[in-house]
């Protein structure tokens, strides 16, 4: 399983019109685990599994960067 980068957590939730507090609440991490991960500080795979999980179960879908940068986009 690929694990998400900060920098795709942050466009997902770019993508959702979520705040950091909307994706605290629904991955059932502190916001500051959530501003943590964000920034490049170090969290738990186990973490950065839930922020992903919550992204993934709202409608997001995480793509792996295949010569350029990951990124995500909207499910239809």
């Amino acid at each position: 399983m690929m694990l998400i980068s900060n920098q795709q957590s942050k466009m997902a939730r770019a993508a959702l019109d979520w705040g950091v507090k909307d994706l605290s609440l629904a991955a059932g991490v502190g916001i500051n685990t959530v501003t943590r991960f964000e920034s490049g500080r170090n969290v738990t795979v186990v973490t950065i599994q839930k922020l992903q999980n919550a992204l993934e179960k709202a409608g997001v879908e995480f793509i792996p960067g295949n010569g350029s940068g990951p990124g995500v986009r909207l499910k239809k």
